[in-house]
């Protein structure tokens, strides 16, 4: 069974509902700007991190979100952060860069990456992410991510994600 077999399988086991779009191949944000018009809800972006101590972090946001890495690590009790490396990305959640979701958290070993959700997203209705690929798009609820990240052995932490611009 591929991860995201595994997925649809874990979802409906959860009785978890979810809206499936396929689109074409997005990799950045800005990228998918056109595609995400078309799809109601919250959009997200996903830093892949690693902290001055070696831990991994997998950080969703809103989509505009400009976050303040030098202001994060206090927010999520961390040293100084950094962008992760493709490959450590592919070893510990199965993704390469541009199909980055929490979802992929499927894939991973429990506390082999903490996951950080913006605390709006964690709360909203109706939150878009991708289902492991970057040619399609889920939307749920972020209560429902969070009970699947659980599902899977995470414990995400909810956070005020700072913002560049001070919020």
């Amino acid at each position: 069974m591929t991860s995201e077999e595994r997925l649809y399988a874990d979802l409906a086991a959860l009785g978890i509902e979810y809206a499936a779009h396929e689109h074409i191949a997005v990799f950045t944000v800005e990228e998918s700007r056109q595609v995400d018009a078309e799809i109601p809800g919250a959009h997200t972006k996903n830093l892949f991190l690693k902290d001055a101590g070696g831990v991994f972090w997998l950080v969703t946001v809103p989509a505009e979100a400009r976050v303040d890495l030098k202001a994060l690590p206090k927010v999520i009790g961390c040293k100084r952060v950094s962008f992760g490396k493709a490959d450590d990305m592919e070893r510990l959640i199965g993704i390469s860069p541009g199909s980055v979701t929490p979802l992929a958290m499927i894939n991973a070993a429990p506390g082999s990456v903490t996951v950080v959700i913006d605390a709006g997203l964690a709360a909203a209705e109706r939150v878009n992410v991708h289902p492991l690929r970057n040619t399609g798009t889920f939307g749920l609820a972020g209560a429902d991510i969070l009970r699947a990240l659980e599902h899977w052995g995470h414990e995400p932490v909810i956070a005020a994600v700072p913002h560049q611009d001070g919020s």
